[in-house]
């Protein structure tokens, strides 16, 4: 029998006593390990193994991603573009056989406009490429994978049927426009022009050029180039980045156009060019002709990424060899983006975030 113990301090040292167990030890549970560190999650460029003018867009937590394949559309669906390289595609037009759509299916880009899906996209009727217009498809389904893509036609003005290429969708003071790359007649030079829609297909009013070829680096290669218009926006500015340079050569790199959120987009007066590239070649990281190129937020919406294409090696030009590739980039106090050097390929990159 243990003797009484009178004092509060004998008490606990009784208590401690008791909670020994006979081999020694504590009866408190023993420390827990560490949880381990999250693992870095990582990918590396390219994203896939050919894949010339990618455009992405999300909607309800999945990326879809189409390219130029030159012979349809095809569309990628996934919940990371870190994995795009595994995802899922699926051919949503055949051309026909024959017609002014029938050959050389070129930069396609998917965008959800007014409760519908809509695919705007280049073609022609073959012997590349004097032929080539922009035209539309459009779906009414939730998911752009399933559903029946309908032909609404060519995107044009009425008696303005010239070369055109590259159409993306710019919407500003609660109306929406459409950018592309064109001529004039009697000219190869390709320029930037835009026109106001008064719906998803159909162009209104007149054309207006934003841009043309001027400084040296816009016109190496034959003939001189703007083209492959991309939206950009932050805080009070309107951006429009621009491929410009020939896609043969190897200093195909990107442009920019700047002008206020407020400002008339019709007005050329109203656009800035920068006089200098804003992301060019880079032969140490295996970069030649970087460009048209496309935006995407990060799953976790803190992050800004540019998806463009490149070619891992000089003197590879216009063809299959360019390969798609991504890569976060930030913004100068100015509220400019600051694209970077093009990141090098096969390194391991952080994913963007939330993936």
């Amino acid at each position: 029998m243990l003797p009484t113990l009178r004092t509060p301090l004998a008490g606990l040292l009784l208590l401690a006593l008791l909670a020994c167990k006979k081999d020694g030890s504590s009866s408190a549970a023993p420390p827990q390990p560490a949880p381990p560190a999250a693992e870095a999650t990582t990918f590396r460029n390219p994203l896939l193994a050919s894949g010339a003018d990618p455009w992405v867009t999300e909607k309800d937590g999945f990326y879809y991603y189409m390219h130029t394949t030159g012979n349809n559309l095809t569309l990628w669906k996934t919940a990371k573009m870190s994995e795009l390289g595994s995802a899922p595609s699926k051919v949503i037009w055949t051309p026909p056989a024959s017609g002014p759509t029938s050959r050389d299916i070129w930069a396609p880009e998917i965008h959800f406009l007014d409760g519908k899906w809509y695919v705007y996209f280049t073609a022609g009727p073959g012997n590349c490429c004097g032929g080539q217009r922009l035209w539309v498809l459009e779906n009414s389904a939730a998911d752009p994978t399933t559903g029946t893509w309908v032909d609404k036609g060519q995107l044009t003005l009425p008696g303005q049927g010239v070369w055109a290429i590259d159409a993306t969708i710019l919407e500003q003071n609660g109306r929406r426009y459409a950018l592309w790359s064109g001529q004039e007649p009697g000219s190869v030079e390709q320029r930037l022009y835009i026109a106001q829609m008064s719906n998803p297909w159909t162009l209104t009013g007149r054309r207006v050029q934003l841009s043309r070829p001027e400084f040296g680096w816009e016109t190496n290669g034959e003939p001189d180039v703007n083209e492959g218009p991309q939206v950009l926006k932050r805080g009070s500015k309107t951006f429009i980045v621009y491929s410009a340079s020939h896609c043969s050569t190897d200093d195909y790199a990107l442009g920019l156009l700047t002008a206020s959120s407020t400002a008339d987009p019709l007005d050329p007066a109203a656009w800035t060019k920068t006089s200098t590239p804003v992301f060019s070649k880079d032969p140490a990281d295996r970069a030649y002709g970087p460009g048209h190129n496309s935006f995407f937020k990060s799953k976790n919406g803190q992050e800004d990424w540019i998806l463009y294409h490149a070619n891992a090696d000089p003197g590879r030009g216009c063809g299959g060899a360019r390969t798609p590739r991504m890569q976060k980039f930030t913004w100068n106090p100015d509220d400019t983006p600051n694209f970077g050097d093009p990141a090098p390929l096969g390194v391991a990159l952080p994913e963007p975030g939330g993936e």
